[in-house]
Formats: C-alpha cells, sequence, structure tokens
C-alpha cells in the first residue's frame, strides 16, 4: 500500500505546482538566511580566535554557509521544474532528472538536519576550546613588547570590559600568572626581588587583577591590588564582601553569549529543515502524479500521487535486499578476479622428447 496516497485532478496538480513554486522561492530566501547566519557567527568568532585554541569552533559557521549555498542552489532548481511541470512538452525534459534530483534532496534534508544539532551539541568542544585560548592568552598578556603578542593585553582587556568578566574562570586567575611586564618593575626593589625569588619559576606573582577587572558600577574605588590582603583596605573583607571586580570568569561569558547564538540559529535551521522536508514531499507527490497520468494527451484526467510506491517497511525491506544485491554481486567479481589471478600465475609444464 502506498504511503500518502492522494487523488489529483487537472485543478489540483496545477494548484500543487504553483505552491510548490511559491515555496522553493521562499526556501531561496530561507538559504539567504542561513548562509547569512553562517556568515555573522564566522565574523564574531574571527573576532576573538586569539582567545580560542583551534579552528573546530568554525566547522559550525562554515557548515551553515554551505548549507545556505546548497539550498539557494537545490530550491531555485526546483522552483524551475515546478514552474515548467506546467506545461507538459517543458515537463518531459525534467522526468529522467526527477528521481536523482529527490534523492539528492533527501540527502540534502539528512544534512540540515545535522547542522541543526550540531548547532546544539557544540557547547562542550567550545567550551575546551575557549579555556585553553584564555589560558593562553592571559600568560601572554604582559609581552606588549613581543612581535605578534603586543596586541594581547588590549584584546583581554576590551574582552573583559565587553563582556563584564575577569579572568578564565574567576578573577584569582589572576593570581597564577606573572601579568605585569618586567620592564615595569623596579628590580633594585626589596618587594620585587623577595616575590620573585618566593616563586619556584622566578615570576612576579601578585593578588591583583588588571584595571578592565574593575566594575565601574561600584560605589567603592576598585581594589585592584593587594585584594586578598584585608588588613590593606579598610572595612574590607574579601571572604564575604561583594569585591568590586567582575565575579563571572569569561569563559562562562563567551560560552554563554556563543551557545545562546548557536541555540537559535539551531532553532532557525530546524524550521528551516520542516519547511524542505515538506517541499520534498510535495515535489514527491507532483512527479508521481504526472508520472500516473492514465493517458498523457489528456491532461484533464485524474492521477494518483504518493510519497512511497510502497509502505515505509516493505520500502525499507526492499533497499537492503537492494544492497545485499550489490554486496553479493561485488563478492561473485572480486571471487572471478582472484580465480583469473591463480590461473594465470600457474605455469604449463612443458615436455621435452629426445
Amino acid at each position: 500500500m502506498a504511503l500518502l496516497k492522494v487523488k489529483f485532478n487537472q485543478k489540483k496538480r496545477v494548484k500543487l505546482a504553483q505552491g510548490l513554486w511559491l515555496m522553493n522561492w521562499f526556501s531561496v530566501f530561507a538559504g539567504i538566511l542561513v548562509f547569512s547566519m553562517g556568515l555573522f557567527l564566522k565574523i564574531e568568532l574571527r573576532k576573538r580566535s586569539e582567545v580560542m585554541d583551534n579552528s573546530e569552533s568554525h566547522f559550525v559557521p562554515n557548515s551553515l554557509i554551505l548549507m545556505g549555498i546548497l539550498s539557494c542552489a537545490f530550491n531555485g532548481f526546483a522552483g524551475k521544474i515546478c514552474y515548467d511541470s506546467l506545461d507538459p512538452a517543458k515537463f518531459a525534459k525534467w522526468k529522467p532528472l526527477l528521481k536523482p534530483y529527490l534523492a539528492l534532496c533527501f540527502f540534502f534534508n539528512i544534512l540540515i538536519f545535522f547542522v541543526a544539532l550540531i548547532c546544539f551539541l557544540m557547547r562542550g568542544s567550545l567550551e575546551s576550546t575557549l579555556a585553553q585560548g584564555l589560558k593562553n592568552g592571559m600568560k601572554f598578556y604582559r609581552d606588549t613588547d613581543t612581535p605578534g603578542r603586543c596586541f594581547m593585553k588590549k584584546t583581554i582587556d576590551m574582552l573583559q570590559i565587553e563582556f563584564k568578566c575577569c579572568g578564565n574562570s574567576g578573577f584569582k586567575d589572576w593570581f597564577e600568572i606573572q601579568w605585569i611586564s618586567n620592564r615595569y618593575l623596579d628590580f633594585s626593589s626589596k618587594e620585587v626581588k623577595d616575590r620573585i625569588k618566593s616563586n619556584v619559576d622566578g615570576r612576579y606573582l601578585v593578588d591583583g587583577v588588571p584595571f578592565s577587572c574593575c566594575n565601574p558600577s561600584s560605589p567603592r574605588p576598585c581594589i585592584q591590588y593587594q585584594v586578598t590582603n584585608n588588613s590593606a583596605h579598610y572595612s574590607y573583607d574579601y571572604q564575604t564582601e561583594e569585591l568590586n571586580l567582575w565575579r563571572r570568569g569569561c569563559r562562562e561569558a563567551l560560552l554563554q553569549y556563543y551557545s545562546s547564538m548557536m541555540s537559535s540559529m539551531g532553532a532557525v535551521v530546524l524550521l528551516v529543515w520542516l519547511f524542505e522536508m515538506s517541499v520534498m514531499v510535495g515535489l514527491r507527490l507532483l512527479h508521481t502524479s504526472l508520472e500516473s497520468i492514465a493517458n498523457p494527451e489528456d491532461p484533464e484526467c485524474e492521477s494518483e500521487g504518493w510519497v512511497l510506491e510502497n509502505s515505509l517497511k516493505d520500502t525499507l525491506k526492499s533497499a537492503l535486499e537492494s544492497l545485499k544485491k550489490i554486496g553479493k554481486f561485488n563478492q561473485v567479481e572480486a571471487d572471478a578476479e582472484g580465480a583469473e589471478g591463480e590461473e594465470g600465475g600457474k605455469t604449463p609444464a612443458i615436455t621435452t622428447v629426445s
């Protein structure tokens, strides 16, 4: 029994073709939207590529860009088919191409669904990328005189100001690295010497943070240095008092920013996928309804359209059988080639009669 079997007359076929033509052009605009979202996400990721450890995060925008281009191409082609289906003479040239085209549409829709899922599932990979990238970026914060790294201080400061964050996972991350350049340290000072000697790696570590960690909304002047020293500040307890530094780490802030963006894009791609699926089903109904016309010379006659000629179970069964036949055929060919090789390898015995 055919799946989604529908009876059509000439009027219904024309309405279906016209409706599909319109839907395909809507799908072209949807493809442009998907392409634009991928381009926007790629630009946003490139803005902060200095604090990202690898290029894996670009898989999502690249996929969106590719799906957008393919969507425009597929739906533009399908729109032409639907327009020509109104004229039997023009539609005749598309008949041999429709089955392969519908098969390509099926795999294309699988890819769209996969890309939509990836938009929701990339959070874990993005988190590890940001964690390592921010860690490396903070290490190079002090290298304002090193070529290739002199921009890192500005990048980190602008990032912390824009996203209202501090450090990788929190402000205490700055305590574990030397973020003050040696050129601004007085090595004749006893305090500087003692701090450097007290560290195994010979680094100048302080319980302080860069100015960009300060919260300008706080009524109290920013406590940027000696953050954990309660006696250094009047009426201050760093463990209980609300600090005038940003509490949130930049990894969490960036992860939330990009995750919400990709989730929204994933929801849009899912809607596009549903629309593409409905277009594909409609195109299949149009194709089968035109092919099943009993008398091509009489366009007014009724016909039947369907999505699958047999039930879903029977279709899957026949597909598996076809795959098995192809596998057996390849095995027979391989065995035959092996037998020919063995026969060719044998050298006939020659008897010499004297």
